[in-house]
C-alpha cells in the first residue's frame, strides 16, 4: 500500500510452530500489507501499552486458547490476555478504532460485549458456504463479493447469542452466525479469511489427533479442496483500504 504510514496490528496468541508461521505470512500477504506495515503483538509474551493512534487498525486473530473456557482451565497467559484485550476492546470501541475479529477475535469480542458463546455449533476443519444477510449486502467490507461464497472454518466454541448492538452480514448453513459488525468500525468473522488451501492443510497436519481423529484427516484435505475461498481473502483487502492512514 504506497504511502500508508500507520501499520497495521496483528494480534496474536499462538505458540512457535507451523501454525503460527503461517498465519504470521498470509494474514498479511491475503491483507495487501508489506512485513513492515504490521505490528505483530504475540499476546501469549507480552502485553504492550499501546497508543492507538500509531497504528491504522488492528486484527484480533485465531488462537488456540478458548475464549468460554471455564476460568479454572485458563492458564495464566490467557488471563492476563484476556483481561488486555478486554481493555483494548473498550478504547477501541470508544475510539471508532478498526478492528477486524478473526475467529478467537469474535469471541472474545462477544463475551465482552454480553453476548453467548459455547459449543453448540461449533465446526470441524472445512469448508463451508457463507450467505450475505441484507445487511452484508451493504457493507462495506463485503464490497466485490458475491451474496454466497466460500471460506475455511475449524473451531470449538461459536457465537450462541449475540451481544448487543452486534449485526450479523453472514450467515452458514450450520453456525449461523459467521460475520458480525459492531458500530461504525469493528467487525469479526467466524471463518478464517485468511487462510488459503496451503493454510488449512498447515492447520490439518498440526492438528490431527488433537482437534480430529487421526484416521479422518484425509478426507477432511480432500473436501477443503473443493471449495473456492479466494472471495473471502476481499474481506481483509477492503478493511485494509478502507482504513490504512
Amino acid at each position: 500500500m504506497v504511502g500508508m504510514t500507520k501499520p497495521f496490528l496483528m494480534l496474536t496468541s499462538r505458540d512457535d510452530g507451523p501454525v503460527l508461521a503461517a498465519e504470521t505470512a498470509d494474514l498479511p500477504r491475503f491483507s495487501g500489507l508489506t512485513p513492515d506495515q504490521v505490528r505483530q503483538v504475540r499476546m501469549e509474551r507480552e502485553l504492550p501499552d499501546l497508543d492507538l493512534s500509531e497504528y491504522s487498525g488492528a486484527f484480533v486473530c485465531g488462537s488456540p486458547w478458548d475464549a468460554n473456557a471455564d476460568d479454572h482451565l485458563k492458564d495464566e497467559r490467557q488471563v492476563r490476555a484476556e483481561a488486555w484485550l478486554r481493555s483494548f476492546y473498550d478504547r477501541a470501541l470508544g475510539e471508532s478504532f478498526p478492528i477486524l475479529g478473526l475467529c478467537y477475535g469474535l469471541g472474545t469480542l462477544t463475551l465482552h460485549l454480553g453476548g453467548v458463546v459455547d459449543t453448540h455449533h461449533g465446526e470441524e476443519i472445512s469448508g463451508i458456504a457463507l450467505t450475505k444477510t441484507d445487511a452484508g449486502r451493504e457493507d462495506p467490507l463485503l464490497e466485490g463479493t458475491p451474496d454466497r461464497f466460500h471460506s475455511y472454518v475449524g473451531h470449538h466454541e461459536a457465537v450462541r447469542e449475540l451481544a448487543p448492538g452486534m449485526q450479523v452480514l453472514l450467515a452458514g448453513d450450520d453456525t449461523p452466525i459467521q460475520m458480525v459488525r459492531v458500530g461504525e468500525a469493528a467487525w469479526a468473522t467466524q471463518f478464517h479469511p485468511e487462510m488459503d488451501l496451503g493454510g488449512v492443510n498447515v492447520r490439518i497436519d498440526q492438528y490431527a489427533g488433537r482437534y480430529y481423529p487421526v484416521e479422518k484427516a484425509e478426507a477432511i484435505r480432500a473436501q477443503v479442496a473443493t471449495v473456492d475461498t479466494d472471495p473471502s481473502r476481499l474481506i481483509l483487502r477492503n478493511f485494509v483500504r478502507r482504513f490504512q492512514r
